[in-house]
């Protein structure tokens, strides 16, 4: 559908453009070959930011470490676990070999869709819009990201319109829509087959008439025709009765739900005379209509209707004639038409819909008087008649189908997941090119700053309690704390020991 078409086209549209943008630095309006002028500092190599191995204290191996310096862990199994925590949370740290800018691998960008990975659905239903957003430093380094901001705030505005457009076909498709009329052209006509006498089967040695019911729908904009007999509940085909007797004289279809839809009906029958028949045709109403009752009917000036439309119009035939009582609104004082259809001088308004079931009746078939001919002159003799049908509007299937609709919608999340790769490889290289101004500033203080940063990580990585590095000398020991250390550390050992003897006495007594 057109509508359908124009939103897929735009947000498909939009995306491509801001990645476009990220990729080529195209800003919106430029030539397909220019590209942007690079501003500010070289940017860092690609790849990991400190490089890829794990953050390890130098000159000091594992095995150095006491077990007794360590945290009682409550297993060996959450050890681990917090162990590999911290090194996937402390990988960006450079360790002391820094490598140069040739040995630093490259990090190659996952261009992979969520919809052919499995591994990366999780990930891709996790990012939100705010992960699209350029960092405002790196739009301070970059004065043209500008336009990728604008462009990123169109497709939020484009998004949201969509799917507000979306929430409102969804509440119209709800609410019951107005039907509309339209013209169906029946047409009757029938074949006379003579009989033929040198005729080698039956049938071309008998006489016989052939007689066809079709019909269309008059100036269909639908692209799918509907069916004739999509438009009947029942098709019965009364025969003379004096010609074909009591038990063949009717054809007869009801609408079942295994139906199939035909174009058309066909009645063959022999004879050789011209037949009187009457064609009896029940529209199939939707929703379905009823014929009110002749009193009702008079009073309300309603013959066939829906059950809404009659209460409806009871209710507006209430509030013109002021029969509801004026103390307790839920009743409503009949006047003599209402006592006459409803048998009572007073009664709920909610009791209505109850009491129409006895005055609501099915509704009149279609008749039409039709005469066979067999006249040899008239070989096809066809009448034409034109019904006033209800259809539903085509616009409700348009709605329809493009709520249900998913063109587009693949292409648009694969930009989108390009769109997520590249914004975090932008994050990447900031991240290094930050890594290289402030080496290169103050290379010795970066130094050391940064052996600080991997002594703590090497403390969270081991479990390591205090400063071993201190601890080793002898000065750590004589400061004024130690005395009250070591006091404490008796006075625990004489109570533990105290309360270990009066155990072993207890156990003796008794």
């Amino acid at each position: 559908m057109a509508t359908e078409e124009t939103a897929g086209g735009a947000r498909k549209a939009t995306k491509s453009k801001l990645f476009e943008f990220l990729v080529h630095g195209v800003r919106p309006g430029m030539p397909s070959g220019a590209r942007m002028p690079h501003q500010g500092a070289p940017m860092g190599p690609p790849g990991p930011p400190y490089g890829g191995s794990p953050a390890v204290r130098p000159g000091l191996p594992s095995t150095v470490m006491e077990p007794s310096r360590k945290r009682p862990a409550p297993s060996q199994q959450v050890q681990q676990q917090q162990q590999q925590q911290a090194v996937q949370g402390r990988a960006r740290k450079k360790p002391v070999g820094f490598p140069g800018a040739n040995e630093i691998p490259a990090r190659p960008m996952d261009m992979r869709e969520p919809q052919s990975d499995p591994t990366l659905g999780s990930n891709a239903k996790r990012r939100k819009m705010a992960d699209k957003i350029l960092p405002q430093r790196i739009r301070e380094l970059v004065p043209e990201s500008q336009a990728y901001m604008d462009l990123l705030a169109f497709e939020r505005k484009l998004d949201q319109t969509i799917m507000r457009k979306r929430v409102d076909i969804q509440e119209a498709l709800k609410r019951p829509m107005k039907q509309q009329k339209r013209k169906l052209r029946l047409y009757i006509s029938n074949t006379f087959n003579p009989a033929r006498p040198d005729a080698d089967d039956s049938d071309g040695s008998i006489a016989s008439w052939e007689l066809r019911v079709e019909g269309k729908l008059l100036d269909d904009p639908g692209k799918q025709k509907k069916k004739f007999s999509s438009f009947f509940k029942s098709l019965v085909i009364e025969l003379d009765k004096d010609l074909y007797g009591p038990d063949n004289h009717l054809v007869e279809w009801h609408r079942t739900p295994t139906t199939q839809e035909t174009d058309g009906f066909q009645v063959k029958r022999p004879g050789d005379v011209s037949v009187r028949c009457t064609l009896l045709l029940m529209l199939d109403y939707q929703p379905p209509q009823f014929k009110l009752d002749p009193r009702l009917a008079r009073l309300l000036g309603i013959h066939t209707q829906t059950r809404s439309c009659i209460i409806q119009a009871l209710w507006q035939y209430v509030k013109t004639n002021k029969l509801q009582d004026s103390h307790d609104k839920e009743y409503i004082n009949c006047d003599k038409y209402f006592q006459q259809i409803f048998d009572g001088p007073r009664l709920k308004f909610s009791e209505i819909p109850q009491r129409l079931t006895n005055l609501l009746l099915p509704p009149d078939p279609i008749v039409i008087n039709h005469v066979i001919s067999v006249d040899p002159n008239d070989q096809k003799k066809t009448a034409c008649y034109d019904i006033d049908v209800e259809v539903e509007d085509p616009l409700k299937g348009q709605m329809s189908s493009f709520l249900l609709s998913t063109a587009n919608q693949q292409e648009i999340a694969s930009l989108d997941n390009k769109i997520h790769e590249t914004i975090e490889s932008i994050n990447q290289l900031k991240i290094q090119r930050d890594f290289m101004l402030s080496f290169s500033r103050d290379p010795k203080g970066y130094i050391q700053d940064w052996l600080k940063s991997q002594s703590r990580d090497l403390k969270l990585m081991t479990d390591v309690v205090g400063n071993p590095e201190e601890e080793r000398k002898a000065a750590f020991y004589h400061e004024p704390w130690s005395q009250e250390a070591v006091s404490r550390y008796f006075y625990c050992k004489i109570q533990q020991r105290r309360q270990e003897l009066e155990q072993a006495l207890a156990v003796r007594n008794t």
